[in-house]
């Protein structure tokens, strides 16, 4: 009877350190800096050493058994800073949190990537190379291909304000890794955007916003006409700056965005 009592007792010891091994980083992991409504905090250091925070929204694992679209958020300028929450918080939820409800994810299984860059940065730049944390992104999107089943045909690129710019500047760019944007209240560079007439586009803006005039989308938008894109438009009447509160409930805007797709996807 000793020798039982003793082999039980071993086996109980056992069975809870186990137990409290595999608990360990999953009680570590489950806090609200490292998931927050879904999205799992994420470091990543670009070969230049420069620091990109980002969230990181993984479908379900059945759903991650065949290729899915990615989504990436470009935040406004009320997401910048180094927090790695500001980003799909705030005046970034709508934008972030659209995408992972269940149903849609339902209908729509999609990666929602979500990188942040301090309140001294910006997504797009005038000169010939992009800026730092923006170079370091584009490496990321590479890591994410490679540890990740991503659609490589299905890349779509979403920005407000200042990520509305970042938008416009990606895809004109990087034309062959996007399939459609959607740039809100944004704006760029009305030559450079040409390389991107291949890209589904349906950009927003409000006829009243004070911060970034809507001529600024106008413009851009006129540009790509000349060179036959399908580039969409809608402007508000009447509504200021914040233009996301009205174009993330377009009746037709999630389903026009998942059905876009490149018909000779790059690698990323």
């Amino acid at each position: 009877m000793q020798a039982k009592r003793v082999f039980f007792t071993g086996m109980i010891i056992i069975v809870a350190l186990f137990v409290a091994l595999v608990a360990a980083p999953l009680a570590s992991f489950a806090n609200d800096n490292a998931i927050l409504d879904g999205f799992v905090a994420r470091e990543y250091q670009s070969a230049a050493g420069v620091k990109l925070p980002y969230r990181l929204y993984l479908p379900g694992a059945a759903k991650r058994d065949q290729a899915l679209p990615l989504i990436l958020f470009l935040h406004g300028s009320g997401g910048a800073g180094t927090d790695n929450r500001k980003q799909v918080s705030g005046g970034n939820t709508d934008g972030t949190h659209i995408w992972i409800e269940p149903a849609m994810q339902e209908r729509h299984p999609a990666f929602v990537l979500a990188p942040q860059i301090p309140e001294t940065s910006r997504w797009h730049s005038s000169s010939d190379e992009p800026l730092p944390h923006v170079a370091a992104l584009l490496e990321l999107l590479g890591e994410l291909s490679s540890e990740l089943r991503i659609d490589t045909g299905r890349v779509y690129v979403i920005g407000q304000s200042r990520g509305g710019f970042g938008a416009w500047d990606l895809i004109a760019r990087y034309p062959d890794i996007f399939a459609a944007a959607i740039p809100l209240c944004g704006g760029g560079d009305t030559k450079r955007i040409l390389s991107a007439r291949d890209v589904a586009v349906w950009a927003f803006h409000g006829a009243e916003d004070t911060t970034v005039p809507a001529s600024h989308s106008r413009e851009m938008v006129a540009a790509l006409r000349t060179v036959n894109s399908s580039v969409r438009y809608t402007e508000y009447p009447g509504v200021g700056h914040d233009v996301w509160t009205r174009a993330f409930r377009e009746r037709d805007l999630l389903e026009w965005l998942f059905a876009q797709r490149r018909p000779d996807p790059k690698s990323l």
